[in-house]
């Protein structure tokens, strides 16, 4: 296989990441939460954040994603969701089982982002009748499930919307890091500023191993009347319950701190950004390439003319297809594509074109 853009989960771990955990490894510490390490974390996403924090750590995306929003709604709330997002379509009935049941609820929107006057509408209606589940929680996918990004604006546009009947916002950011880097922001201003209530700081798909952060905003949610210490201490019971309360917590926390420290997780991002642009830019130049959604981060749907997705899984490439339209592919880069492997992807998307505008492929 020449280079794979099937998904950023595919890279292994970053050198200093696995350092840091060899020696987080050696003596003994105290377990559950309770080490230096973890701690360290919270002091770090803190200061990332520029404001007090609630911080909790899970190995997977998924218990970010579900636990956040597990404590912020009751078993007959409603989560308000993009109909394209992760949490409807790609994580099995996670949702309903650590939600008990709560109702996942699609909004339309362009791009798969919600649209605020759909999202006004929905958070009004049929509020404190028993016969109909009640608005609880709004999550946003940051970046999106097909590589687009939410500006400042139009993320503020839906917690406008939350604030307004005081509901909580929760941000799904598995590609957290590669969505900043594309706003050119700093975390607060994505996030708690800009209207934000809890956020699934992701870092596996980033160059860690296993790592992800749920930050709570004590501030933003004290600010709707709900109870931080409420929602932290809810979140603790529920991870037990869940099974993700590490009893070695300081493999994880060890993990976050290498993350954090010299913005490894910044430049990591970077390069990931860096050569999806590099792969749009030269797929723009290909004949019979479509370019559906831009890519504003690492992520990229393209239509391909029909044959070009077979010519290039033979000359070695890989990538995913077939689960949405036809001659439909997703396009993932992460911190370890290969400059190299991007340039000959493009130049065997060219080489197909070329050969199919002379006829040599019917």
């Amino acid at each position: 296989m020449k280079v794979a853009f099937t998904s950023d989960n595919i890279a292994g771990a970053s050198d200093s990441v696995f350092k840091a955990m060899m020696e987080a490894a050696q003596g003994d510490a105290m377990p559950y939460g309770n080490d230096d390490g973890t701690a360290q974390v919270t002091h770090m996403l803190s200061e990332l954040f520029e404001c007090d924090v609630d911080v909790f750590l899970v190995s997977t995306g998924t218990a970010a994603n579900v636990l956040s929003i597990s404590a912020l709604t009751p078993p007959w709330g409603s989560v308000l969701c993009h109909s394209e997002s992760h949490l409807l379509n790609d994580e099995c009935t996670a949702p309903e089982f650590y939600t008990s049941g709560a109702r996942f609820v699609g909004i339309g929107g362009a791009d798969a982002k919600m649209d605020p006057t759909q999202l006004k509408k929905l958070v009004n209606q049929k509020i404190g009748d028993v016969h109909s589940c009640q608005p609880s929680v709004i999550s946003l996918s940051q970046v999106t499930e097909v590589g687009s990004v939410y500006s400042l604006e139009e993320i503020r546009a839906i917690t406008d919307v939350a604030k307004s009947v005081n509901l909580p916002v929760h941000m799904d950011g598995a590609r957290f890091a590669n969505a900043l880097l594309a706003l050119d922001c700093t975390p607060a201003e994505m996030t708690w500023k800009a209207g934000v209530d809890i956020v699934s700081f992701g870092a596996t798909k980033n160059g860690v191993m296993a790592a992800e952060a749920i930050v709570i905003f004590k501030s933003s949610l004290e600010a709707k009347g709900i109870s931080s210490e409420k929602v932290a201490k809810e979140l603790g019971y529920r991870r037990k319950r869940g099974g993700h309360l590490h009893s070695k917590m300081r493999l994880l926390s060890s993990q976050m701190i290498a993350y954090l420290t010299d913005d490894l997780w910044r430049s990591n991002a970077a390069h990931a950004n860096a050569m999806m642009t590099l792969l749009q830019d030269g797929l723009r130049r290909v004949p019979g390439v479509k370019i559906n959604t831009p890519a504003q981060a690492n992520m990229l749907f393209c239509t391909l003319p029909a044959g070009m997705a077979e010519y290039l899984l033979k000359e070695g490439f890989a990538f995913y297809g077939g689960r949405w339209e036809e001659g439909v592919i997703r396009l993932v880069t992460s911190f370890r594509t290969p400059q190299a492997g991007v340039e000959a992807f493009i130049a065997s998307a060219q080489a197909f074109a070329e050969l199919s505008l002379s006829g040599t492929i019917a």
